[in-house]
């Protein structure tokens, strides 16, 4: 129904105007809103009266004014604007104020407290019951546009003082003495009768110093809230505030402490719940009570303390004015610090009120009389050494039979200080092995001599120190090797831990008065002095270990003559003259200066005189051999000759370098670049020095351009009946001719030898002119020789056979390069894998398995032939009649 009436309405646009207006002006209607606190304010006359006012949503500058108008009419939700108001006061025109307000205003009892920006109050200092009314805080605008409300009205409702707040007894000049651990009684009245439904607040203080601290308070809720310091005191009922009648509060204290001394006073404050039900404090008074002086009831004091026998006698004498009955418990203690305060004082023995003293075995105490407590320890030792105490809690006899503990104190600490027989001995250190050079091993002993006065108790350990030789003007750093607890554990030093796990520094104790150091493999870093501590120890009742005494050796030097590291490294053609083809022979002699047990390690590089494009530097690592005498091939990247380079050792400090097949890329300088090592700690080298040999040079003489011939073979392992393509490439370096000048006289030899040891034979070859020569050959197989392009030329082994098998090369006039290969016999490959048995019979079973099958098919072609032709008869058939048979109705 609703939903048609606005549809209706809707199609009116003056409606829909309106309409639309009233859902969306929510949204435009946000402003400046100016708040106060709630009311009605209850206050009670002659109190300050604090009114807030605060302006929020506002345009303009930050800082907004603020203006304060008071009407004595009543308020009503209706009412925003009151005809008979009168302005008090204004932030910004001081004009603003009435004249009624003017004196009160000047003298300050009326003013305005900034607190912010927008935040204002307005103080009023005592107020009054004509201050009842209506007050109103107004805000200037400073928005662009008119929006939101300017003021805000609260009402102030003032009652009459109704709070009393007295002792119940006129306060004394003279303080009030109690003895410590008696108890005390202080009452305060409070009540009111104001016509408003107000509550009491009261608080009972102590003033010890220039500040008053809470002890216990009942709050306006009705609820009980001790003070910080009493809070212990207040769960175990020591401290208690109860009421007696209506208007009696009383704060009842047992066992008054020091602490409790001081004035005493009660402060009562007046609450009453706001218009926001949250509750506001309108008034408060305070009456001082009484003055307390608490006097101590004992203290207990060491008086004296000797040492007689091996025996410790201490007294505990207790002084108290405290008449009647009451009985002492005393406690001993002991502490290493002079803190008697310390949690981690040690009870030695103990005597409660009941005469009972708790066991000791070596401590016992005895009550010589009612005030003093005899404490002996017997069999002291240096442990024994340290701060005594003692604490004597007094108690009383109550009415109900039971005993209350009234007071406790400490006495001061005593000193006592146990001196232990020190036992008399001398330390020795000597090197009983130095080394004369880096890597020796060293020794040291560290000996006790003339021991006198040790007990069977105590227990020498030993210290080692490394002291580093510095400059006169350096200050001398001692660094801890290791030290030995009490117990024979070794704890070694940071810098030498990895060194102990390793075996390399070793600390033993070859006998009882004696301790050893030995360093495996001594170092340069070891050079310095040393020296050992002899530290004596005690055992102590409880097994424990206390140092009593230490001795410290003379230091020894551990140094030997530092002379630098010298590497000879020389160089030696073998063959002063040789051609391209042909090995090249180098030896490398190392002597050596300085340098313990060496040993070498030898690098073969080559500064080659062509352009290298694989190592445009120019300098090539060729091969290298280690101290382990491990080879290395390097940068050696000639496939065609992997095994064309080898390094050797001949002798301690001889190695030879071989070069197999010299070409003319080999030329260049070659030297031994040579690393001497010597024996470091756990079988480790170190590298003591290098050294670089004199150059060796390859040169080849020519008069022409440069020929290097390479040999290329599609399979360097070959079966029987195969066929075999070898390859002969020429390559020109230096100044090239055109193809059509050039002509080569190519040859192809063979070599029946793995090891090369045999003459070679010839096989065939082709000259400048293109004839082809071949040797006679015994067995089966064929070759062939052609020039299938201007630099490259072809040998062809037809139908293998095992006297082709070898090493194949071909050669010109002035060049040569080996290419190995092997022709292997089929039968060999029996044993080894199932494809060499298939190709060794390949060749058989295809001509066997032909043969059977052309003969088979000529056993059938003579078969039929033979049948058809040669075995036919003719075959002479008798006549037969042929009747017809007559159904038998025709019979």
């Amino acid at each position: 129904m609703l939903l048609s009436i606005i549809c209706h309405h809707l199609k009116n646009p003056f409606y829909a105007n309106c309409l639309l207006s009233f859902f969306f002006l929510p949204a435009f209607c946000q402003g400046r809103i100016v708040t106060v606190p709630a009311g009605p304010l209850l206050r009670v006359e002659g109190t300050e009266v604090t009114i807030p006012c605060n302006v929020s949503q506002y345009d303009g500058p930050s800082e907004q004014n603020f203006d304060w108008e008071f009407s004595q009419q009543a308020y009503h939700p209706q009412i925003s604007y009151a005809a008979d108001s009168v302005h008090i006061a204004s932030t910004w025109d001081l004009s603003f104020t009435s004249q009624q307000y003017k004196k009160r205003v000047d003298s300050g009892e009326i003013k305005l407290r900034r607190k912010s920006n927008d935040t204002v109050e307005l103080v009023i200092g005592r107020i009054q019951p004509i201050d009842q009314g209506l007050y109103k805080c107004t805000t200037p605008s400073t928005d662009a546009i008119v929006k939101g409300n300017y003021n805000a009205m609260v009402e102030v409702k003032v009652i009459a003082d109704g709070l009393t707040v007295s002792g119940l007894k006129v306060r004394s000049l003279s303080p009030r003495s109690l003895l410590e651990g008696e108890s005390f009684e202080l009452r305060c009245a409070a009540s009111t009768n104001s016509s408003e439904h107000t509550h009491l607040y009261v608080i009972w203080e102590l003033k010890t110093g220039p500040a008053w601290q809470e002890i216990l308070s009942l709050t306006h809720e009705g609820k009980f809230q001790p003070g910080p310091e009493y809070e212990e005191r207040y769960q175990s009922g020591d401290v208690r505030l109860d009421t007696v009648a209506n208007d009696i509060y009383r704060l009842s204290v047992s066992q008054a402490l020091p602490m409790d001394e001081g004035a005493y006073r009660c402060r009562v404050s007046e609450w009453v719940k706001g218009a926001d039900s949250s509750w506001q404090k309108i008034q408060e008074k305070s009456v001082d009570i009484a003055d307390i002086v608490i006097q101590p009831t004992a203290l207990p004091k060491c008086l004296s303390e000797k040492v007689q026998n091996d025996s410790l006698d201490l007294i505990c004498n207790i002084t108290t004015d405290r008449s009647g009955i009451f009985e002492v418990e005393v406690i001993w203690y002991f502490s290493e610090s002079s803190d008697s305060t310390l949690p981690d004082a040690r009870v030695l023995l103990s005597v409660d009120r009941d005469s009972v003293v708790s066991d000791s075995t070596l401590v016992s105490l005895s009550h010589v009389d009612r005030n003093s407590y005899h404490l002996l320890v017997r069999d002291v030792g240096t442990e024994d050494s340290g701060y005594y105490f003692c604490q004597a809690s007094v108690w009383v006899l109550q009415h109900n039979g039971s005993w209350h503990k009234v007071v406790e104190r400490t006495s001061a600490p005593v000193s006592v200080v146990v001196m232990a027989l020190e036992p008399d001995y001398q330390v020795f250190l000597n090197a009983s092995k130095a080394p004369d050079f880096s890597e020796d091993p060293t020794e040291l002993e560290c000996r006790i001599l003339d021991v006198q006065n040790a007990e069977a108790n105590v227990r020498f350990t030993v210290s080692w120190y490394y002291r580093l030789p510095l400059r006169s003007d350096d200050v001398v750093i001692d660094e801890l090797l290791a030290t030995m607890d009490t117990d024979w554990t070794l704890v070694v030093g940071d810098r030498n831990k990895r060194r102990a796990q390793n075996g390399e520094i070793i600390f033993s104790k070859p006998t009882v008065d004696t301790f050893s150091l030995r360093i495996q493999w001594t170092s340069e870093t070891d050079r310095g002095d040393y020296y050992c501590i002899i530290s004596a120890w005690s055992r102590q009742r409880n097994n424990s270990w206390v140092k009593i005494k230490e001795v410290v050796s003379t230091p020894v030097s551990i140094f030997w003559p530092m002379q630098d590291y010298a590497l000879t490294v020389e160089a030696v053609k073998l063959k002063p003259f040789f051609m391209a083809g042909h090995t090249f022979e180098m030896t490398c002699k190392v002597s050596s200066q300085n340098i313990k047990s060496p040993r070498y390690s030898v690098l073969i590089t080559a500064e080659k005189l062509l352009a290298d494009q694989s190592n445009p530097n120019g300098t090539t690592r060729i091969i290298s051999l280690n101290q382990d005498s491990v080879v290395r091939r390097e940068d050696w990247t000639d496939q065609a000759r992997v095994d064309g380079v080898v390094l050797e050792k001949v002798e301690a400090n001889e190695f030879r370098y071989r070069m197999y097949q010299t070409q003319i890329s080999d030329a260049g300088l070659y030297r031994c670049v040579v690393t001497a090592w010597s024996p470091d700690g756990g079988g480790m080298w170190r590298e003591a020095v290098n050294g670089l040999s004199n150059p060796i040079q390859i040169d080849f003489q020519t008069s022409g351009p440069v020929f290097n011939i390479s040999v290329h073979s599609d399979s360097p392992t070959v079966y029987r009946g195969e066929l075999v393509n070898l390859l002969c490439i020429i390559a020109i370096e230096g100044v090239t001719p055109e193809p059509g000048d050039m002509s080569f006289d190519v040859s192809w030899f063979a070599v029946r030898s793995f090891a090369l040891d045999r003459a070679p034979v010839f096989l065939a070859s082709l000259d400048r002119k293109g004839i082809v020569t071949q040797a006679k050959r015994n067995w089966s197989s064929d070759v062939s020789l052609e020039r299938i392009s201007p630099m490259e030329f072809r040998l062809r082994i037809y139908g293998c056979e095992d006297q082709d098998f070898g090493n194949h090369y071909c050669s010109n006039k002035m060049f040569a390069f080996f290419l190995y290969w092997v022709l292997n016999d089929c039968s060999f490959f029996f044993s080894l894998s199932p494809l060499p048995v298939l190709n060794a019979f390949k060749y058989p079973l295809m001509i066997g398995i032909g043969l059977a099958t052309l003969i088979g098919l000529l056993s059938c072609l003579i078969g039929y032939c033979s049948s058809r032709w040669c075995c036919k008869k003719e075959v002479q058939e008798t006549r037969r009649e042929r009747r017809r048979l007559m159904s038998m109705e025709m019979d």
